[in-house]
Order: C-alpha cells, then structure tokens, then sequence
C-alpha cells in the first residue's frame, strides 16, 4: 500500500475509537501491528482496512475479555470463535447472578442501615489492587495524608490511588456491581493492609461508607472498618493531565528486569536505553547488565533511587513492563496493561548524586 494511503495513529485511533496509548500496548502484545513505522521517529501509521479489527479487539474489551482470550478468538475460524465468545459471555452472566444472590443475602442480614453502598467487587481482585497501591504510600509526618489511599467509586470503575511524592501509583477495577451515587475518600494505608487477609478471602465485597469510615462487608458477614482521613488529597488528576509526552518507550520482560534490580547494591541506579536495550548499573565507570528490550524513541539515561523504581516495578501486572520516558528530569511512567489500568510514575534522581552516594569519586 501506498505510503499516502496510510493514517497517523491519533486519526485511527478517533476511527476506530480506541485511545492511541491501547493501540500501542496491542501492537506490542502482538494483536493489532501498525501498518507501517516511521524509522527515523518511530511514528506508528495504520492502514484503513486495519480499522475492523481495532473494532474488534475494542468491542471484545468492553465485554472484559482479557487480552490472551482476544488473541484465541482473532486466530480462530468463525465457529470456533463464535463459541470462545459465547463461553465468556456465559462466565460474566452467572458471577453477576451469583453477585446479586449475594448482595440479597447480605441486605436480608443486616439489621440496621450501616452506610450507603459504594461497589461491590471482588475480594481477591481488590485485595491485589490494594497492595500495588499501597507501595506508593508515603510516610511523611508532615502529611500524614499521604500514607492514605485514595478510592473514588463511579457507576464504572472504583479507582484507588495513591502517592508519596516520589511515586504515583493509580489502579482502576470494574465493580461486579456499581453503588447508589458517586463518592471519593482516602483511606487509612494502615487500616487497610490490616484488612487485606479477610477482603482475600472474600468471593464478593460490599464496600459501604460512613460519615468518618469505610466498612468491607463480605457475604459471610465478616466486617473490616477503615478509617477514613480528612486532610485534603495531592491533586493527582492535574500531576496527570500536566505529563509531558513520552518521547522513548521501551519494553521488556518484567521478570528479567526484577532479577536485574535485586542483582544491584547501589543506593542509586542508572538505566540507559538505547535501540534494542536498556542497561542498568550502580556507577558511570561500571559496566552494566544488558537487557533485551523493544525501545522506540532517541537513547537516554536516568538515574533513581532503588527504593523508587524497584517498588515502581514490582507492583506491574503481567510478564511485561513499558517504561514511558519524556526526558532524564521528568517522571518515568510505569505500566503494564492497556488504558493504564495500574500506571506509576517514578521520579528520577539528580544524575550527579549516582557516583557520590554510591562511593565512587567524580
């Protein structure tokens, strides 16, 4: 095809209704390859007739379809993925009518009204959502704020987030049910590790809330109370939307990455990336570890604190990470599934502080 025939990623992605961001975390998971690259910018340009496709994959992720189910469904004949499809559906309709006996059994148990329904969700799925958050928590004593999480509940999504200044960690999970009205709290950190074991071992979760608390009920009728704090919230929305673009993206195994990180004993770590590569080491004169890694955009080198970057990491979901890289000052996005359902930001470190308070001279 002609070169002129095709589009830019941000007109395709408005075609097809996809955000650019997903259409790059499909391309690098192998479902949805732009038609052609830019060399020289790495620029991603898309063909018309990919359009039916991108719907696809788009319509089977609003029916929550995980991403390894639309790759069997797209290389499937008609029939076979017709019945993939089928079986997925069949799974969401009987946990959402298990949902609903269950929040009927626990609204015939309750004597009095303990708060209004915020979600409904799934005690596993919250619990390992609370504990990626949570390593983002800060411990200030001056804002003891930050050592809270920060829920905002919607008919769509419940939201957690949280940020000790150096780190921003946001997570997003779909109800199995959506509550009565919109609300938004920061919950005590501590309270909530407590709480983790039994929102675990829960199948479903009412999250209920009160003038001054947040009550985890499951259908068993065991109850978690956590505190609710009052000092106002970072606004993390506008740290966010103020982002400047990534200009270098780089993506590798997140397992190969960790073992990387735990094989250093630097306070402070550089990563350079070039093409094909990122490399991470302790000092200037020392020779890093070479990882394989899929990197679009022009070379750079940053510098973190390990106790930043190694928690950054290891809260990621999936076998991959991406790091997104505007420039060596600004904070380094952290994500690991498409629509940055848990996306982080890490702060990087002052380049000139790596060979001082790891020992080496200047």
């Amino acid at each position: 095809m002609p070169e002129s025939d095709l589009i830019t990623i941000g007109a395709f992605a408005r075609s097809c209704g996809i955000t650019a961001s997903a259409l790059r975390f499909y391309d690098d998971s192998g479902l949805l390859a732009p038609a052609g690259v830019d060399e020289a910018t790495g620029y991603r340009y898309y063909a018309p007739a990919q359009v039916s496709r991108a719907v696809t994959i788009r319509r089977l992720r609003d029916i929550d379809m995980p991403l390894d189910g639309i790759a069997r469904v797209l290389a499937a004949d008609p029939h076979d993925a017709a019945q993939l499809i089928d079986n997925h559906v069949t799974r969401l309709v009987e946990r959402t009518q298990q949902a609903r006996r269950t929040a009927e059994t626990v609204k015939a148990a309750l004597g009095e009204p303990s708060g209004w329904l915020v979600a409904t969700v799934r005690g596993p799925v919250l619990a390992a959502a609370v504990e990626q958050i949570l390593a983002a928590t800060g411990t200030d004593p001056d804002l003891p704020v930050l050592a809270g999480v920060r829920l905002e509940a919607t008919a769509e999504s419940l939201t957690l987030t949280a940020t000790d200044r150096y780190r921003l960690s946001t997570r997003t999970v779909v109800p199995e049910q959506a509550g009565t009205s919109e609300w938004t709290a920061t919950v005590d950190g501590a309270d909530l590790s407590a709480a983790l074991q039994e929102i675990r071992r829960a199948h479903l979760v009412d999250l209920e809330a009160g003038e001054h608390s947040i009550r985890f009920r499951s259908a068993d009728g065991d109850v978690r109370i956590c505190r609710t704090l009052t000092e106002p919230f970072p606004d993390h929305r506008s740290l966010l939307a103020s982002l400047p673009a990534a200009r270098t993206h780089a993506v590798m195994s997140k397992h190969e990455l960790m073992r990387t990180l735990e094989q250093q004993r630097a306070r402070y770590l550089r990563l350079t990336v070039t093409p094909g590569s990122l490399s991470v080491s302790g000092t200037a004169d020392e020779p890093g570890t070479d990882l394989s890694a899929l990197v679009t955009g022009p070379p750079i080198d940053l510098v973190f604190g390990f106790t930043i970057l190694h928690p950054a990491v290891a809260t990621a979901i999936g076998p991959d990470v991406r790091l997104d890289i505007s420039g060596p000052q600004d904070p380094m996005v952290v994500r690991s599934a498409d629509n940055g359902d848990l996306t982080t930001l890490a702060m990087p470190a002052d380049p000139s502080v790596i060979d001082a308070e790891n020992g080496t001279p200047n």
